[in-house]
């Protein structure tokens, strides 16, 4: 963490109407006049951190952050409805077009990295470039690896996971976190709500701390859980393969994409694919990290994509 920008306070904030009852909390920190840049937290659900602000250099970008719909300050919170990838892209260009602002960097990790691609992919006109880390690119092969495959390396963490089921339902893990996170009884959905976010928060590292397994009750772990288990139900309402096969659009975009090696939530097979399929970006694997942005070899990385992405002074 000691290559993060220091810490700093939004200059600027507020709530964007964007459809029907959602309402997103959006903030802007650093230079005002400085060169645009948008974070795309991860989730879907999770909303931003102070921590992600640091990731800019506050003298040179004008850094802005929002919670997507039903996550963090937008409200309402946890809500499902009208809570979909092409709303959330549409979501963005509105928030571009509140701030007047005409082009902007676009950063993504995890989550975020698939809403990157599925904006810079509807409206490439409008990104400089695109950094994006922990790619994310929602196939049924990455929904199952996800629920299934991570016991092969964690299975005692898939363990706890699966055991909050009943035996008969286990067949269909998503299926059965689904139907108690959108049950309106606390007693129902707040234990499922512990247990997926638990069972997440285990894989995010290579080397998980001591009382990692510890998560608390509260709306923050309901929305996460219950908007993550929406979108992967629904397939992240997006086509099998959409965001690969959209990459000729983003063909004058530069990029930089840069994933862990041993990433146990979005696998490095999702990052190479799109290498692959977009060879002009810049592929960096960090050889000793796992999914999380904060690892010191990931971090290092980032700062030195948002550095190197600098316009000239």
């Amino acid at each position: 963490m000691t290559d993060l920008f220091a810490p700093i306070e939004p200059y600027d904030s507020g709530m964007l109407a964007v459809g029907g009852q959602h309402r997103i909390y959006w903030e802007q920190c650093g230079n005002p006049s400085g060169q645009p840049v948008i974070f795309l937290h991860g989730g879907p659900g999770s909303g931003c951190q102070a921590e992600q602000r640091r990731l800019f250099d506050p003298g040179h970008y004008r850094i802005v952050l929002f919670d997507q719909r039903g996550s963090g300050r937008s409200t309402p919170l946890a809500d499902v409805t009208d809570n979909t990838t092409p709303h959330l892209v549409r979501d963005v260009e509105a928030l571009r077009s509140h701030l007047a602002l005409d082009r902007w960097l676009v950063f993504g990790g995890s989550w975020g990295s698939t809403l990157a691609l599925a904006y810079a992919e509807a409206h490439p006109e409008r990104c400089t470039g695109l950094i994006l880390r922990g790619v994310w690119l929602c196939r049924a092969n990455e929904f199952k690896w996800w629920l299934y495959g991570t016991r092969t390396f964690f299975p005692e963490n898939w363990r706890r996971f699966a055991e909050t089921i009943a035996a008969e339902e286990r067949h269909d893990l998503l299926a059965a976190y689904h139907r108690r996170l959108m049950d309106a009884d606390p007693a129902v959905h707040m234990p499922a709500a512990r247990a997926w976010k638990s069972y997440e928060r285990n894989l995010t590292v290579m080397l998980p701390r001591p009382g990692g397994n510890d998560v608390e009750e509260s709306a923050a772990t309901l929305a996460m859980s219950r908007i993550m288990a929406h979108y992967m139900i629904n397939g992240a309402f997006m086509a099998e393969n959409a965001l690969i096969e959209g990459v000729a659009r983003i063909h004058d975009v530069p990029g930089i994409i840069i994933q862990g090696r041993y990433d146990m939530i979005c696998p490095i097979v999702n990052a190479d694919d799109l290498a692959q399929a977009w060879p002009a970006a810049d592929y960096q694997i960090i050889p000793d990290a796992g999914h999380k942005a904060y690892e010191a070899g990931t971090l290092a990385a980032l700062i030195a994509a948002t550095e190197r992405f600098k316009d000239p002074a």
